[in-house]
């Protein structure tokens, strides 16, 4: 197998499974209220030992109660997760054309960088603004810099496939 062979097989595998990645984090928030009432039952055990995480216990617990109360009376507001999911989703389809032509399309590559980058500040400001405690914004956060790793690699390897590295 060729350099080139093998740099454009390692970009489709890691094009792949960000596409993968992004579409299946945002399709877990459709079932939300369902995933809610899996957890739950988790997380009264794990809450009944005292010792693991009480803070992260209280959160979940919140937004439980938040996403049955809510839901359950207004389910209208499902709707915005809903367009959350197809963000991701669209967001990932948008990689195809990296998959397909990487080169041509590295601006996708980083499009995403910088969405990924984003992540950060957009999470400290309206966590902030919506109460959201900053051990959960941290666990927000990681997504954008999880993000990252595979953009960053298959960029490094799109340069590299175009002789400009």
């Amino acid at each position: 197998m060729t350099n080139k062979t093998a740099l454009q097989r390692r970009i489709r595998v890691l094009v792949i499974f960000f596409m993968s990645a992004l579409a299946l984090s945002g399709l877990t928030a459709v079932p939300l209220q369902w995933e809610l009432k899996l957890l739950m039952p988790l997380v009264e055990k794990i809450s009944s030992w005292g010792i693991v995480f009480p803070a992260m216990g209280v959160w979940i617990h919140r937004i439980s109660d938040g996403v049955q109360n809510g839901y359950g009376q207004y389910p209208f507001l499902a709707y915005g997760t809903d367009w959350l999911a197809f963000g991701h989703v669209a967001i990932a389809v948008a990689f195809i054309g990296v998959f397909r032509e990487p080169i041509k399309n590295i601006w996708i590559v980083n499009f995403g960088i910088i969405a990924c980058l984003l992540v950060m500040p957009w999470t400290l400001i309206f966590g902030a603004i919506r109460g959201i405690p900053f051990f959960w914004q941290l666990i927000d956060m990681s997504f954008g810099i999880l993000g990252l790793v595979p953009l960053w690699l298959v960029h490094r390897d799109i340069l590299r496939l175009s002789g400009e590295l």
